[in-house]
């Protein structure tokens, strides 16, 4: 098997594959990466109640033992059932010693869960298990909002509740760089409103609201509307919470790519305050007249030239954490001194 997009994975965890097979669950977003883990064997192992069925193993175990793995793929379970060996940490060890032998296995029982971080294609466990025809690598990355809502509606419906669109908007804003935080907050918020039937802006305020000394929102309006003051201590407070500088370059290169499409409506003749207040989903309305604002300082030529830097931003945080911060925090402060020297023009 190879890689699976992300159209698979959701249908792979709620119902892996009989038999054998070694499975890498790795991505940036760790909260992801635990969550699809932890389903997989719960799914993998569902109606067996044998506790030696599951095997926990760290992966600092198996970079001193390296036969350890394989030792355990091949014991076979005393009562019957599923034998699932899960592996923690994965992405932190040269594990390869480990699962290249069982790799080479004509055939095996056991299945093999592999719970790691972010693993640059073509390296290390990637590289060993992605063309294997008994293996598949599942990748976690930050949710998009088309999995933000997904999430919100997963849930609000569980908790019997429905959220107006305005609160739908508020959460996309606050929401989508750890699905285990973002998972969180949401259950957090629903036990808010458990009382009343619909969740509203002013519930998302009074719990995610505080959720970080700055949000992520406040970091990229100041960049695009070429706030100086602000952006110079934005990143530093964000990281310093556990951001990740890939997280917030993707959004803020999102942010933009946004700003494009808005523009090329606003040249074609519509108003700014009508392509504002058309976005679907909704703008959140506290943050529409900073839309408005750098709608009227950028173009389409400089908004460009803008997605250009913050995409490279985004793919060089994404393959070196070391280098994010510092390639971030230079991709925003060209943008947002471009910003203000249009801003000033204008």
């Amino acid at each position: 098997m190879s890689t699976l997009k992300a159209a698979e994975i959701d249908r792979f965890v709620a119902s892996p594959p009989d038999g054998g097979g070694v499975v890498l669950v790795f991505g940036p977003d760790t909260g992801l990466v635990s969550e699809r883990a932890s389903r997989l064997v719960a799914k993998a192992s569902e109606g067996d109640s044998d506790p030696f069925n599951l095997i926990k193993i760290d992966a600092s175990e198996l970079s001193s033992d390296s036969s350890r793995l394989i030792d355990e793929v091949l014991t076979v379970p005393l009562f019957g059932g599923r034998r699932i060996v899960w592996v923690k940490d994965a992405g932190g060890k040269n594990l390869v010693p480990s699962v290249d032998p069982v790799l080479k296995l004509d055939d095996w029982q056991t299945l093999v869960v592999l719970e790691a971080g972010d693993i640059k294609k073509g390296v290390g466990l990637r590289k060993l298990i992605e063309p294997h025809k008994k293996a598949v690598a599942l990748p976690c990355y930050a949710d998009n909002d088309r999995g933000i809502d997904h999430l919100i509606d997963e849930e609000t419906r569980e908790a019997g509740l429905t959220i107006s669109r305005e609160a739908r908007a508020a959460l996309h804003s606050l929401l989508g760089g750890d699905r285990m935080a973002s998972r969180g907050e949401l259950k957090k918020l629903c036990l808010y409103a458990m009382q009343k039937e619909r969740i509203d802006t002013e519930d998302v305020e009074a719990i995610i609201g505080d959720a970080s000394a700055f949000e992520t929102s406040e970091l990229i309006d100041a960049a695009a509307g070429g706030d100086l003051s602000t952006l110079d201590h934005g990143l530093e407070r964000l990281t310093d919470a556990g951001s990740k500088a890939s997280v917030i370059a993707n959004q803020a290169l999102k942010h933009f790519q946004s700003l494009h499409r808005m523009r090329i409506e606003i040249d074609a003749g519509k108003s700014a305050q009508q392509v504002v207040d058309g976005q679907r989903p909704p703008i959140f309305f506290s943050r529409k007249p900073k839309f408005s604002q750098q709608l009227r300082i950028w173009t389409i030529k400089d908004l460009e030239r803008a997605m250009g830097i913050l995409s490279e931003a985004t793919r060089v945080s994404r393959l070196n954490d070391n280098l994010g911060v510092p390639v971030l925090s230079e991709a925003l402060l060209t943008v947002g001194r471009a910003a203000r020297a249009r801003s000033q023009r204008r």
